[in-house]
């Protein structure tokens, strides 16, 4: 479709969903396939200009998203429920459209967003079928789950979470975040860690949860979560959980 001469700039919020396993993050990376890429691909097809759609926050490779959000500038006219059913055509149904909605002139996914919320899922069960191993992090060994709910818990309030932060993020001036809630419970075989906050540093829900990990072996004692964001050290936290058990559920506005 081609763009439409003469016509105002819309200012257009998107809600998408993904299964992350087959791409490189949210991100646009030269010579790999992300979800910003594919995205941008289809809406450029549709307005017949380069079109950029900006996430709430990039997700690593093979991260998911029940509820990522994302803000872009299209001159197309289209109605926005056609946009939607146009853009599921054309995508691969590894990502789909939930919604869009015509935005505010200075709505920005990212710099608009005031919390979002992420869940980590960890399977407990001796096996694990092969359709659910792409959505979560297995482990039938022992873990003490009264003490990682417990540890769970004192992530929560306003912390310097340099500790639990990977190199290579793009952190601005400061490494505290709010978090508004962390909390680990059991449905059935899965163990679910869910935290909301103001913000992430890159890689620090997937360093939370490997910390939690070790508390579970007893490798660390809840009180040590303490003493871990006091040293900023980010040797003092548990290792990175795997990407494919963390999802970015919902964000804020």
């Amino acid at each position: 479709m081609l763009a439409h001469a003469g016509l105002l700039m819309r200012n257009l919020k998107m809600t998408l969903a993904y299964d992350g396993t087959e791409f490189c993050g949210w991100q646009e990376q030269p010579n790999q396939i992300t979800v910003q890429g594919t995205v941008q691909t289809v809406l450029t097809e549709i307005d017949g200009a380069p079109v950029t759609a900006h996430g709430s926050g990039r997700t690593d490779a093979g991260v998911h998203a029940l509820g990522q959000a994302a803000s872009f500038n299209l001159s197309n006219p289209i109605p926005v429920e056609n946009l939607s059913r146009a853009m599921n055509h054309l995508l691969p149904d590894a990502i789909r459209v939930l919604k869009v909605e015509e935005a505010a002139p200075d709505f920005h996914a990212r710099r608009s967003a005031v919390a979002k919320t992420y869940e980590y899922r960890i399977w407990r069960e001796d096996v694990c079928a092969p359709f659910l191993s792409r959505y979560v992090c297995p482990h039938p060994y022992p873990l003490d789950e009264d003490a990682m709910t417990e540890a769970a818990s004192l992530f929560a309030g306003t912390h310097d979470f340099c500790s639990l932060a990977a190199a290579g993020g793009e952190e601005k001036q400061t490494t505290v975040r709010t978090i508004y809630s962390s909390q680990l419970h059991r449905d059935g075989g899965c163990l679910i860690y869910r935290v909301r906050g103001n913000g992430f540093l890159y890689r620090m829900v997937r360093n939370m949860v490997g910390t939690l990990l070790d508390v579970g072996r007893r490798n660390l004692k809840p009180d040590d979560v303490g003493r871990i964001l006091a040293s900023k050290e980010r040797s003092e936290a548990g290792p990175t959980a795997p990407a494919r058990g963390l999802f970015l559920v919902e964000v804020d506005y």
